[in-house]
Formats: C-alpha cells, sequence, structure tokens
C-alpha cells in the first residue's frame, strides 16, 4: 500500500488482521487494533506503545508477535518486561502464525541475544515490517543492529521501493540522510513528512539534528521549542528532545538557559533509567566542564535513579559510553576501573577495543591526569562511530578530550582541534573553548 500513512488503521478483511503496513497478523481484531495503535506510537515516537502492545497480548495470550514485541520493548527501551518470559511465550504460540511473523519472533530473539543476522535477512524478506525495520537504524528510538553506519543506511535504501511517500518512512530516511551530511536533502525530507504529520517524531528528530550539526542554534531552538509545546505534547522520549534543545543552548553559551532546561525537564523528577543516563548525565557533563559554568549540579542525584546494572554492566556499547561518562562526572575511580576491566573481557570487540579504553582515559581524568587523560581519547577519535547512536551524542568524548587539553595546558593541541570544530559550525562554546587555550598561549608572554 504505497504512500499508506501510519496515521491511519488498516482495517480487518474479514476474519483477516493486518497491521499498519498490510502484513497479516496471527491474532483477534480487538488484539490487532491494540497492536497497530500500540506500534503506531512507537513509529511515530509517542506515548502509548508500550500500553498498546501490552493490551494486545492481554487480549490474546497467543499472540506470538505481540509477546514478542515487548520483549524488545524491555531490551531497547528498558521498559518493565520480563523478556525472556515473553520470549518463550512468543516461541511457544509462533508456530500457529504466519512464515512472516515466525521470522519476525526469531529475528527479534536473537537481536537480543546479540545476532543481528536474522532481523537483517528478515527485512531482505519483509521491507514493510516497519517496526523492525525501524529498530535496524540506531535513531531516537532504536539503538541499531550494526556496528558501522553504512550497513544501517543500507538496510533502510533497500527499503525505500516498499514505501514511496510514505510519511513514517520519509522521517527514517531524513534521518539517515543527516547522518550521512546531506543536511539540506534531510531538511526537505523532515519537512515534507511534518507537512503531512506535525507530530511525526522521527522527522522532527532529524530535523533537530540538521539545525544542531549545521550551527543553527537560535532558529533550531526556537523550532524545537515550539513543536515540545504545540505538537509534541504527547511525544514520547520528551526528555530527549529537552537534551537537544539543551545542547543548542550550551552550544549559544546560555548556560542560565540549560539550568533552566535541566530542572524543568531533565532533572530525576522528569527522568530515571536509560534517558537519565542518555540525556541528562550526559548534558550535565558537557555543561560542567563548559567554560565559565559554575554551579552545575552533580551527577549523583540523576543516578540514584539509573538501575546498577546499565552503569556496571551496560547492555549496549552505547549503553557504555553514557556509562563510563556518568562515573566520570561522579568521579567514581573504581567503578570505572571496574568498568574498563568488565569490558576487557566482553565477547563483544567494540567494548574490548573501544569502551574499555575509553573508560581508562575518563579513570585518568578523574584522578587529575589530563594530558594522558587526552592522549588515549585523541586515539579513540577514529574508533567511536562504533558505539552507535549519533554523532551529537559521541561529541561528548570530543568534548572531554578538549576540556583534558585544556587542563594540561596543552593550549596548541587544543587549538587545533577547536579549530576542526568550528570549521565545520558557528559554536560560541567552542568561540569560549578557544579563547581560553589562546589565552593559556599568550599567558607567557605576559608574564615576561
Amino acid at each position: 500500500m504505497p504512500g499508506r500513512q501510519i496515521t491511519e488503521d488498516v482495517g480487518m478483511a474479514g476474519s483477516t488482521v493486518r497491521d499498519l503496513y498490510d502484513l497479516r497478523l496471527t491474532t483477534s481484531p480487538a488484539a490487532g487494533t491494540a497492536y497497530n495503535r500500540g506500534v503506531r506510537n512507537l513509529l511515530r515516537v509517542h506515548t502509548g506503545g508500550l500500553a498498546g502492545v501490552a493490551e494486545s497480548v492481554a487480549l490474546d495470550p497467543t499472540f506470538a508477535v505481540g509477546h514478542a514485541t515487548l520483549a524488545l520493548l524491555g531490551h531497547e527501551f528498558c521498559a518493565p518486561v520480563d523478556i525472556e518470559s515473553r520470549l518463550r511465550a512468543a516461541a511457544r504460540h509462533a508456530p500457529r502464525a504466519q512464515q512472516r511473523e515466525r521470522s519476525h519472533v526469531h529475528a527479534i530473539t536473537a537481536h537480543i541475544h546479540g545476532d543481528p543476522a536474522p532481523l537483517i535477512q528478515h527485512l531482505a524478506s519483509y521491507p514493510r515490517d516497519a517496526l523492525l525495520l525501524s529498530v535496524a537504524v540506531p535513531t531516537i528510538a532504536f539503538a541499531g543492529v550494526t556496528a558501522v553506519p553504512a550497513e544501517s543506511w543500507a538496510i533502510v535504501e533497500r527499503a525505500q521501493p516498499a514505501y514511496t511517500d510514505d510519511t513514517w518512512y520519509t522521517g527514517l530516511l531524513a534521518f539517515v540522510r543527516q547522518e550521512q551530511g546531506r543536511w539540506e536533502e534531510a531538511m526537505t525530507l523532515a519537512c515534507a513528512s511534518l507537512e503531512r504529520d506535525p507530530a511525526a517524531g522521527h522527522s522532527v528528530h532529524a530535523r533537530t539534528h540538521v539545525h544542531y550539526e549545521t550551527g543553527d542554534h537560535a532558529a533550531g531552538l526556537s523550532w524545537l521549542d515550539g513543536w515540545i509545546q504545540d505538537a509534541g505534547v504527547t511525544a514520547d522520549n520528551l526528555t530527549h528532545f529537552a537534551w537537544h534543545a539543551g545542547l543548542h543552548e550550551l552550544s549559544m553559551g546560555d548556560y542560565e538557559a540549560v539550568r533552566r532546561r535541566y530542572s524543568g525537564e531533565l532533572a530525576p523528577s522528569r527522568s530515571t533509567g536509560c534517558r537519565a543516563l542518555v540525556d541528562s548525565c550526559s548534558l550535565l557533563w558537557r555543561w560542567a566542564i563548559s567554560p565559565d559554568a559554575s554551579d552545575v549540579p552533580t551527577v549523583h542525584e540523576v543516578m540514584a535513579g539509573i538501575d546498577d546494572g546499565l552503569l556496571h554492566t551496560p547492555p549496549t556499547a552505547f549503553m557504555a559510553l553514557h556509562a563510563a561518562v556518568t562515573l566520570c562526572a561522579a568521579q567514581d575511580t573504581s567503578a570505572l576501573e571496574r568498568l574498563e576491566r568488565w569490558s576487557a573481557r566482553h565477547p563483544d570487540p567494540t567494548y574490548r577495543q573501544v569502551i574499555s579504553p575509553l573508560a581508562a582515559a575518563l579513570r585518568l581524568l578523574a584522578v587529575g591526569r589530563p594530558g594522558p587523560a587526552a592522549d588515549r581519547l585523541g586515539d579513540l577519535r577514529t574508533s567511536l562511530w562504533r558505539l552507535g547512536g549519533s554523532d551529537a551524542q559521541r561529541e561528548v568524548v570530543e568534548d572531554t578530550e578538549i576540556a583534558a587539553l585544556l587542563a594540561a595546558e596543552r593550549y596548541p593541541d587544543a587549538c587545533r582541534l577547536i579549530d576542526r570544530r568550528l570549521d565545520r559550525r558557528q559554536c560560541r562554546r567552542d568561540e569560549s573553548y578557544r579563547e581560553l587555550a589562546v589565552a593559556g598561549l599568550l599567558e607567557p608572554s605576559v608574564r615576561s
């Protein structure tokens, strides 16, 4: 059904229940309606996704796809779900379902257990399985299934003939385009999607990244705040959109605005679990290491709402990045050393080759050795893409390297790194970093 928008319900043809993209579901009409409502909200990045999927299996306990999707949300969103129990239920009821549904269940099970291949193969056969296409790509909603960005982009590109001008897919493609640095095309796609559905979360996210990566901070902040207060009022992941707004404010050097943003939208009363780790803690750290920042709240109160497992045995390399940053901000050198050792023994090479040395570098910074810390962070620069997430999220490591170079009084090295950033986009915060570096370079002559 090319061009079908996910804001519409897909009807039930006779006794055959179908999903939002006309794929058959082996379940009751009532359960199918609940499931479609939940998936629609997930794809639009709006509240109600977990509730809709949970209602579907309550209405039909034999609904294999529903059970598997709940397990997926427990794994990806830290939702309160007994993941293994749901996977067992999905496996128990999958034999009565269609081949596409059995493949869907198998793909989710393998993905949760660390094997992305079945999900990628599933999408080659069933590109209109929109939920799993969303899972395959690192975005605001999911962490993705490939370590190489180009592989994720290729998965989305191959699916394009199955969607044509679909609103949700257009937003997903817009996010891919901004990751590729094709800013104008990304903005065009995002705006086209938003014209049809002003609340389309993926499109909002893509547009937000374009504003940030091109240094369009004032306009980007104004637009995003307007969306949050209007079409975005029912959006899920509002904490992440608030984080994006806070990044604009940091970039403009408006630390009082960051303080208001944190207190009103990112403090522990508003943010817990995965989002607190990824958004609240990283913003606090970036704020704390900003030039002339003062009275920055500590991460300790945020950490109280984060499960110990996320901090000490993080389930993905992306979460591990943020765990390491948070433990550095808390100056918990013992926990950083444990994370370093645990990651060094991890079966995933990204943990061994990127997370373990990252934790070691941040531990050096936390114990007051900024020079060696900066060297180790610099060595990791070309490997950070392996951690997943977006350039804007991984940029916290480069921010930390700049702060370490300045603390080590290695001003020429700091200037070179800052200038590369300023060549890419305007940023008042980076200009302040550069002013500190230049002042450091001039200080000996001033003294003489």
